[in-house]
């Protein structure tokens, strides 16, 4: 392993003693023993919480603490709702970044699904389109970040992935999933249905055109606009 110390007596010590993800960590009584941490019962509690917080560790009452699969998804998530608590203008910023990782990733993402996945793609079009042509409409929020997250599935790269997370639940945080006409989220999914009849022709291009036809779409929200407007105020205050 790489000899990279971290701002962490506890997570130094999880790479040293080569702890594997699902193994379970010594007590806090134990980590803060001479002979593992040698810390402060307090140090050892606030090293956790961090790591907790980073979603590096599970740490349960009656289980105790153990590693976790790697996600970069809580660290990420983490330090972009702080910046959306400070100024939801920072959400133009992420899904700009957001769109051009989409981007970047396309074609290697639409070669690896399968034909299960598109027929689980296709079941997300025909959810949404239901929603909205019910007697009671309903948004199609859980479809729409299910068909995105979907078509980057079997990336294997947990920060592409962690971004990707990370801007579906700041999406909702900030509320675009309410924030909307009619007719825009019809035009969603048409896109959407663009999309999808293009990868299963096997024409990624058009299926990338369609794509970046629909992320312009996003702009004509009413609740986006005002937090453009925000951004165009961090922007201005990057540069001075």
């Amino acid at each position: 392993m790489a000899d990279i110390r971290l701002e962490s007596d506890l997570l130094n010590y999880i790479i040293k003693q080569g702890f594997q993800p699902g193994d379970r960590l010594p007590t806090i009584s134990e980590l803060q023993d001479p002979n593992n941490l040698g810390i402060s019962v307090s140090k050892v509690r606030e090293q956790l919480e961090v790591a907790r917080a980073l979603g590096l560790v599970d740490v349960r009452s009656k289980t105790g603490t153990h590693l976790k699969d790697y996600s970069f998804t809580p660290a990420v998530r983490l330090s972009l709702f702080f910046a959306l608590a400070t100024d939801l203008g920072y959400f133009e910023l992420f899904s700009e970044l957001r769109t051009h990782v989409e981007m970047a990733f396309w074609n290697e993402a639409v070669t690896k699904l399968t034909d299960a996945d598109k027929v689980e793609l296709r079941s997300y079009v025909d959810a949404a389109r239901a929603k909205l042509h019910g007697t009671r409409v309903r948004i199609p929020f859980e479809e729409h970040r299910a068909f995105h997250l979907t078509i980057f599935r079997h990336l294997e790269n947990p920060f592409v992935i962690g971004l990707l997370e990370a801007y579906w639940d700041a999406y909702e945080a900030v509320e675009l999933n309410r924030y909307a006409e009619y007719e825009y989220h019809t035009q969603v999914w048409d896109y959407h249905e663009a999309i999808l009849t293009a990868i299963c022709e096997g024409d990624t291009n058009a299926a990338q055109k369609a794509f970046m036809q629909h992320t312009r779409l996003l702009h004509h929200q009413p609740r986006m606009q005002d937090m453009e407007h925000g951004a165009e105020i961090i922007e201005s205050k990057v540069t001075e």
